[in-house]
């Protein structure tokens, strides 16, 4: 193993070292191109993705030395994961100086040599939300040009909440235009098609293609080393030979997540994407189809670890107090079996986490909000949920972003008071803390939106709401307070959302649509979603210093799931009946697993663990602090978390080592194996 591993892992497990090569040839080629007819590919390397590339960057080509980061020594890729968690790197390949032509990445299994594999089985279409079959997945990535700044996910009246590579150098702060941020109208990576979608393709002269690698170790995986190849042809000739090895550690992360999520999606714009049709007739095939996709998104939403929640419509209205019969299979855990093609993170589990009326759809649904429609409804909702799935955290969409809080808090308090001695449904609503607190003291969960905060007025806030039993949630993100869901926002910002969520105790991070795909709030329709990075807000117009931007304009907002199939816009369907998911998710899922480590590590040495923390994200959330008291609606000061993915690759490995120098008798079920 080397010297890294040794380090971080205890002798006792340190494992067999797997050599990528098996000759003195193959390292060579692994290390230069080889010399086919054809040779546009000027180089590859890779890294984990958190450092995002642009499509026209070319950083091998004028430096090979300057991309060697923690994935990525200059020859091969280097990797180490524990069981039950899902690892990535970024393949980047680069074409210098001509088209690249019918290009083709593959990777073998995985083997630790002791017959042990992680297995990459290439899928047909209809197969690929079955992952009992493949531990490795592979993405071609596609790209999104920035055209403007996300208005929704930082301010711009200070650079420096600006996300790096959009941000004016410092000697053009007051006087630069658009044209002089770094990445103004660059192309974006962010969209994770399945490689077995695509085939071959084309890399254009002057750019370069990502292909994202996803790798599951299986939670009965055997500890150690573990080593295949990756290679690249161009027109059928072997181009590169990149050894991959993956170290894993002998420990397990926990199928239930410390990092709580709530994310939602809709019926109506998954029958819209993939039938043309929002409410086709019951039972039909494009509703067959329509729930299908449902299902799909839910489990591919458990592969990256995440809570979703639905409208619970369908064709047809559901009047019932009780969950839509599809949800059943969701809430038992059927759906996330391995009978059903699961496999991955949380198999068998059921859904912990059901939204009774998102975003206050219960009114019109119920046919009034009067205190006896609210009690007899909440009150059959508590009753079926206490008799099925009582572990099940349930919640009523009480209001949303509502400045009534008079209004909401009257109905939260019928509510609370019930019909009958159980506990009566809990209920949520999106308001600021600070501000509706006290107004709304009848509301369960309070969920706010933050981008600075009063830190002590804050801190007493959130201690009065913990001391009353009430739960916090904190909901999309914004700069300098959280890392943002903004296409163009630094590879690592959604990693360290769940970082700052675990310091300060936030129970879960809702996001507040992963399927917004119609922009109806900005009134300019349906969105080609593989086109057009603004997915949010008013029509835009040019703008000097921010680009093309207008009312609340945002790049990716709304949007987690790309539709396989779109009957709005054919010319970018692929006919897949599911989601495509975008790289964000897979950013949020790393910061999600880090809280595990986190977790598990806490246990061991609590100082230890806290102290890398505090070094990772020194000043989250309200403890950003504001510019006035008077106002505290701004504050002038920089994101306090490094944008480094190498940085947080090391905390990582720290982590793992204090969990590795544990007493394995003396830890917590579930964190040894």
């Amino acid at each position: 193993m080397n010297a890294l591993f040794r380090v971080l892992l205890p002798a006792s497990f340190t494992g067999v070292r797997i050599s990528c090569w098996l000759t003195i040839g193959v390292f060579l080629l692994a290390l230069q191109p080889s010399f086919a007819a054809s040779d546009a590919i000027t180089s590859v390397w890779a890294n984990d993705g958190g450092d995002k590339v642009t499509r026209d960057e070319l950083r091998a080509h004028g430096n090979a030395a300057s991309v060697r980061n923690s994935v990525w020594d200059g020859e091969s890729i280097r990797l180490f994961a524990a069981a039950n968690e899902v690892v990535s790197f970024n393949l980047v390949i680069e074409a210098a100086d001509q088209t690249a032509h019918a290009v083709g990445v593959s990777l073998t299994d995985l083997s630790n040599g002791s017959g042990v594999r992680l297995r990459h089985a290439k899928r047909p279409k209809e197969r690929l939300f079955d992952w009992t079959s493949t531990e490795i997945e592979l993405f071609f990535v596609r790209y999104l040009q920035i055209r403007g700044l996300s208005q929704l996910s930082y301010g711009t009246y200070d650079e420096r909440h600006v996300p790096q590579r959009l941000r004016l150098p410092s000697d053009l702060v007051g006087s630069g235009e658009w044209k002089d941020r770094p990445g103004a109208d660059k192309f974006f990576p962010d969209i994770a098609v399945p490689l077995e979608l695509v085939g071959d393709f084309d890399i254009p002269a002057r750019s370069n293609q990502s292909v994202w690698a996803d790798i599951y170790v299986p939670r009965d995986a055997s500890p150690g080393s573990y080593a295949g190849k990756l290679t690249v042809t161009e027109e059928g000739n072997v181009r590169f030979v990149v050894p991959v090895e993956l170290t894993v550690l002998d420990f397990a992360l926990p199928d239930q997540t410390t990092s709580g999520t709530m994310v939602a999606t809709s019926y109506e714009e998954i029958a819209r994407r993939y039938t043309g049709n929002a409410y086709p007739n019951p039972g039909t095939p494009q509703d067959r189809l329509a729930r299908l996709v449902a299902d799909r998104q839910f489990m591919l939403a458990r592969r990256h670890r995440i809570s979703l929640v639905d409208d619970n419509s369908g064709a047809t209205a559901w009047p019932q107090d009780r969950p839509r019969p599809e949800w059943i299979a969701r809430l038992t855990g059927k759906l996330f079996s391995r009978a059903n093609g699961y496999a991955g993170p949380g198999e068998g589990l059921g859904s912990d986490l059901f939204v009774v009326g998102l975003y206050g759809s219960w009114q019109s649904l119920w046919g009034g909000s009067d205190q006896q429609t609210l009690r007899m409804h909440t009150s059959s909702w508590e009753s079926w949920f206490h008799a099925n799935f009582p572990a099940v955290e349930r919640l009523l969409y009480l209001a949303d972003e509502s400045p009534n809080f008079s209004q909401t808090e009257q109905w939260a308090n019928w509510i609370k008071q019930g019909l009958d001695a159980r506990p009566p449904l809990a209920t949520l609503a999106t308001a600021n803390l600070v501000e509706s607190l006290d107004k709304m003291p009848s509301v369960s969960v309070l969920a706010s939106w933050i981008g600075v905060g009063d830190t002590s007025i804050w801190d007493a806030a959130v201690e009065k709401l913990r001391q009353t039993g009430r739960r916090l949630f904190f909901y999309n993100g914004m700069r300098p307070a959280s890392g943002s869901f903004a296409v163009e926002d630094d590879g690592v910002a959604l990693r360290e959302l769940p970082w700052g969520q675990f310091k300060k105790g936030v129970d879960r991070w809702f996001f507040w649509n992963a399927t917004y795909y119609a922009n109806y709030q900005g009134s300019r329709g349906d969105t080609d979603v593989f086109e057009n990075a603004q997915t949010f807000g008013g029509e835009p117009k040019f703008d000097r210093v921010t680009g093309m931007t207008g009312w609340n304009t945002s790049n990716g907002d709304g949007v987690l799931f790309y539709p396989g199939t779109d009957a709005i816009f054919p010319g970018q369907s692929y006919g897949l009946a599911g989601p495509i998911a975008s790289l964000r998710l897979k950013y949020w899922r790393r910061g999600i697993q880090d809280v595990e480590y986190l977790a598990l590590a806490d246990r061991v040495d609590r100082k230890a663990t806290s102290a890398i923390v505090e070094r990772m994200v020194p000043r989250v959330l309200w403890e950003t602090g504001v510019g006035s008291s008077s106002d505290p609606t701004w504050v002038r000061a920089p994101i306090s978390w490094s944008v480094n993915p190498d940085d947080w690759e090391a905390a990582r490995k720290e982590l793992a080592r204090i969990i590795a120098g544990r007493n394995p008798a003396g830890a917590e079920e579930g964190s040894t194996r």
